[in-house]
């Protein structure tokens, strides 16, 4: 029984399926916020929703009769296990008190990258480049601390609204690195002031936006390389295992087969005798 379910869930028709299920369920979520639209077809929305919810639990259900305790070993089971289970949580009647958990039904659509094998890459390369990314956004910490304290020194007099304190410095700075309007909201009204703050600016932007935000996307992008390369490397050792299990069977095959012929060769020397 485990092993036809096991087939069945595990199935490439069945998992495509469920992959649709998914983003009809996310659609039908983004539908729900129009009034308009939840006014006319509010009911079949909501049917429709509760449907997807079904599928989605039989799913797990089923997952967990098959796998048993091994399916918790992996986060992605993991993860889409908390996600169907919040989207049982009421938020009616006389529990209104959780009426906010109806917000993280948007979170299903999450489940999208436990389907797509390129996005759970993408998140786990994520996940696996934090520690590089915390000490890249140290450095990045320290430069917006070392530029304010200067940027405080040197403005606060004259631009209290932009460099009146450290923390206004370093909100400033923030909008300076994302280079939203920056030059012609703080730059070019500073320099016409301070001919020399040009230099602050070009060197803020040079070592933030230019040199650490172009590390951390570094790192990022090469751990997706590396796990990429990994995930190649192990489905090659997939095909190489799975072709040898095939000739193994195959060698099984011919010697019954010989088996066979020798037996149907010994018989017809006894007929002729």
């Amino acid at each position: 029984m485990k092993n036809k379910l096991q087939n069945f869930i595990e199935n490439k028709f069945v998992t495509n399926f469920i992959l649709a299920v998914i983003i009809f369920n996310s659609i039908i979520l983004g539908l729900l916020t129009y009034p308009q639209i939840c006014n006319k077809f509010g009911t079949f929305l909501h049917n429709s929703c509760t449907v997807c919810v079904i599928i989605f639990t039989i799913e797990i259900f089923i997952k967990l009769y098959v796998y048993g305790k091994n399916f918790f070993k992996d986060g992605w089971n993991n993860f889409d296990f908390i996600l169907v289970a919040m989207s049982w949580i009421p938020t009616g009647g006389a529990f209104s008190s959780f009426r906010a958990f109806r917000v993280l039904r948007a979170l299903r659509a999450l489940r999208l990258v436990t389907r797509l094998n390129r996005l759970k890459i993408i998140v786990q390369a994520i996940i696996e480049s934090i520690p590089n990314v915390g000490w890249a956004s140290l450095l990045l910490l320290l430069i917006f601390y070392i530029f304010s304290i200067m940027g405080t020194t040197m403005f606060a007099e004259a631009f209290p609204e932009f460099f009146g304190s450290i923390g206004k410095s370093m909100y400033s700075l923030f909008q300076i690195m994302t280079l939203e309007s920056w030059s012609m909201g703080i730059a070019r009204p500073v320099i016409a002031v301070f001919p020399a703050a040009w230099i602050y600016f070009i060197s803020f932007i040079l070592s933030s936006s230019f040199i650490v935000m172009n590390v951390i996307v570094g790192v990022v992008v090469n751990a997706i390389g590396e796990l990429s390369e990994n995930a190649r490397k192990e489905q090659e050792l997939k095909d190489i295992k799975n072709s040898t299990n095939l000739e193994i069977e195959l060698n099984k095959l011919k010697s019954q087969i010989a088996v066979v012929e020798n037996l149907l060769k010994s018989d017809k020397q006894e007929l002729k005798r």
